[in-house]
């Protein structure tokens, strides 16, 4: 699979039964359908996550789906200054999350409040120096 946005091909990382696809040029995140939900193991989280994001406009260019390669749609996910731009399949294939967006996500409010996914894609995806 390749990245949307750089085009090189992905890797699949595996850890702890969650299968991400991760860009090493761009840092990006695909988590296909269903990985989100493995991720939090709690379907009510992931329905109240997937609930949160909100369709907007932007100028930033639509990327497309590494699976249906269709233009996908731009969501702002949190609230205020902790506000998230990311992208969704309209086809509900997936999400993409450039370099740190979904960390950023799961440490707001209460969709991670133990912090354990949060540090999983720390040991996942250990930040650069």
């Amino acid at each position: 699979m390749d990245c949307p946005v750089c085009r090189t091909p992905m890797i699949v990382f595996e850890l702890d039964e969650v299968e991400t696809d991760y860009c090493t040029e761009c840092q990006g995140i695909w988590l296909d359908a269903g990985e989100l939900e493995i991720l939090l193991d709690d379907a009510e989280r992931t329905r109240r996550l997937l609930c949160s994001f909100q369709p907007t406009d932007t100028d930033e260019t639509l990327r497309p789906c590494p699976i249906c390669r269709k233009s996908m749609q731009k969501v702002l996910i949190g609230h205020g200054e902790k506000t998230v731009l990311t992208d969704r399949c309209t086809k509900s294939h997936g999400l993409w999350f450039d370099r740190g967006e979904l960390i950023d996500v799961l440490e707001q409010g209460s969709f991670d409040p133990e912090g354990k996914v949060a540090n999983l894609l720390r040991e996942m995806y250990p930040p650069e120096d």
